[in-house]
This record gives structure tokens, C-alpha cells and sequence, in this order.
């Protein structure tokens, strides 16, 4: 059973993992996870902290239908998403994506579209704080929406 959630504290990578594991008993011979974290954004600043609002609810079922959509291109047991909003510092986990399934392949798969089509698609906005006082919003690069798109693309790799 997907779960997806938007919280404020921190999350446990082990302990997320293990859930999934544990929900499928004897079923899972892949288990694959993604964690994010803060990081500089500015090449010419070092950032300190970085600001996530999102559209609660709405961002919520975004998620939701990714994973959602993952389940149905992919062979995949079961999808985790946790996603941290507020006010986080650099090196702290912002996001997690677990899959597991029977076959790695597919895992690989579906984590990597999750990730890439949360990046441009979930309601969140990142302001970051740099050292010296400064801040700006985070612009969406070209680059994720590519990818998304590549995904979206019929000939994106499938169950096939």
C-alpha cells in the first residue's frame, strides 16, 4: 500500500525501508531507495538554509498519483515517499523514495521516475538562504523537465 507523507520532522532511511520489506514478506527480492538532501544551489555563495512550502493537500495527491502511476507501468510491491517542507539546513535529508519488487529492474525504474517527476510536478517552492544573508526562490532547471518528459514519452522503458 503506497504511503506518501509531508511532515516537517525527520524521517528514518533504515526504518522506512524495513517497512516495506516487512509488508511483503518472501515477496521482495529488490529494494531500492532514494534520499535527498540539502545542498548548495548558488555556484558563488554557500547556502545555510533552504525554505520548502508546498500547496498541502494538492501536493499530497500529486505524489500520490506518481506513485500511483508507477505502480502501473512497473512490476512494483509497494511505493514510500517522504518529503520534508519548513526550514532545513544544508546536509539535512529532504526527500525519500522507496520501491520494492520482485526484480530490481523494475525498482530502478520506478524510483527513478518518481524522483524525477516529483521534482517537477509536486507544489513545492524552495527558497534558499545563503551565508551572507541573501536568498532567492529555486527556478525549475530545463534539464528535470526533460526528463520528465523523456518519461512521459511512449518509448520510456515500461513492464515490457
Amino acid at each position: 500500500m503506497t504511503q506518501v507523507l509531508v511532515q516537517t520532522e525527520d524521517f528514518d532511511v533504515q526504518a522506512l525501508n524495513q517497512s516495506l520489506v516487512q509488508a511483503h514478506k518472501g515477496q521482495v527480492g529488490a529494494l531500492l531507495s532514494f534520499v535527498g538532501f540539502v545542498r548548495d544551489f548558488s555556484p558563488t555563495e554557500t547556502t545555510t538554509t533552504l525554505e520548502l512550502e508546498h500547496y498541502p493537500g494538492m501536493c499530497e495527491r500529486e505524489i500520490q498519483q506518481l506513485c500511483d502511476t508507477a505502480q502501473q507501468r512497473w512490476d512494483i510491491l509497494d511505493v514510500k515517499v517522504v518529503h520534508r517542507v519548513g526550514r532545513l539546513h544544508r546536509e539535512e535529508q529532504i526527500v525519500y523514495v522507496g520501491v520494492c519488487s520482485a526484480h530490481r529492474g523494475q525498482a530502478f525504474l520506478a524510483c527513478e521516475y518518481i524522483i524525477d517527476a516529483l521534482k517537477t510536478r509536486a507544489p513545492f517552492w524552495k527558497r534558499e538562504i545563503l551565508e551572507d544573508g541573501g536568498h532567492f526562490w529555486v527556478q525549475q532547471h530545463e534539464a528535470d523537465a526533460e526528463k520528465t518528459a523523456r518519461w512521459e514519452d511512449d518509448s520510456a522503458p515500461t513492464n515490457a
